[in-house]
């Protein structure tokens, strides 16, 4: 592989307060060459200059938002050219407006473009600023229920050197009682199956406990159901390659998030983790809450 073929532009945008500067310093950890704060006019100097640096700045990561003020108009138009003859991709990170007001209330700072409104309202415009860009990002990751280690730890799995060429599958449990995952590209139901909370020898452990594991897995429906899953995402995940959709997010839940969706999740990760071309991660949401 040529040094021009293995250089990356990352493009890193999102909401205020979702988490821009924690992905930025994971990124550096990785090696990447980060820039915060970039007008969009300089991307291209940015990829020009990776290419002139021999192996000195092999992959650059620019954070670009709305702090750039007028200049950040013109972004879309900058990505556009920029992805006529270079390997870009765009990271949206975005929250929910509960979220980011608590974010911003914690470190007690104003919104950039709340000017004399309230809080609600610098979201609300730049949520509007936002749409169209969030809608063409290669990858979308909700932070609203990650702290930072959380968050940190999901840069470095989806942009660690490890299987470049492959589709990193996140497999996410959760539970419907709070909420659906915002980023899932694709959700599948647990709760047809009986609730180990209701076993009284069960109800303290999850679905990560042998024990749990074999009373989900072991019930009628429920290895057709992961087996026909699998089928059913083998075909998609091999569009997404051709597409060069390089993550997707597959969430699992049942009621709260700690026994049924768990054990299936494991076990649809280890059954996918069987199909060529992929990588996969498996994730509990709501495993640690009460």
């Amino acid at each position: 592989m040529t040094d021009t073929a293995r250089r990356e532009m990352l493009v890193v945008t999102g909401m205020s307060g979702a988490g821009r500067s924690t992905v930025g310093k994971a990124l550096e950890d990785l090696g990447w060459y980060v820039v915060d704060n970039l007008p969009p006019q300089m991307l291209r100097p940015m990829v020009d200059l990776s290419e002139h640096s021999g192996d000195v700045i092999p992959k650059v990561a620019a954070i670009v938002d709305v702090r750039g003020g007028r200049l950040f108009t013109d972004v879309r138009a900058a990505l556009d050219s920029l992805r006529d003859n270079a390997n870009v991709r765009v990271l949206f990170l975005d929250a929910t407006d509960a979220a980011l007001v608590r974010r911003f209330e914690q470190v007690r700072r104003p919104h950039p473009l709340q000017g004399d409104g309230t809080l609600l309202d610098g979201i609300s415009e730049e949520r509007n600023r936002m749409a169209e860009l969030r809608s063409q990002s290669d990858i979308v990751i909700d932070t609203s229920d990650l702290n930072i280690h959380q968050l940190a730890a999901a840069a470095r799995e989806q942009f660690s050197d490890a299987a470049d060429d492959a589709i990193r599958i996140t497999v996410l449990s959760f539970g419907f009682k709070y909420g659906l995952p915002r980023d899932a590209d694709h959700v599948a139901d647990a709760r047809f199956l009986p609730n180990p909370f209701w076993v009284q020898e069960l109800r303290a452990q999850t679905g990560l406990d042998e024990a749990v594991r074999d009373y989900v897995l072991g019930q009628p429906g429920a290895q057709e159901f992961v087996s026909g899953y699998t089928a059913a995402l083998a075909p998609v995940l091999a569009g997404y390659g051709r597409e060069n959709k390089q993550h997707a997010t597959i969430a699992v839940g049942c009621t709260g998030g700690k026994h049924r969706s768990v054990a299936v999740a494991e076990e649809l990760g280890r059954r996918l983790r069987e199909l060529p071309g992929v990588t996969v991660n498996v994730r509990h949401r709501d495993l640690g809450r009460e």
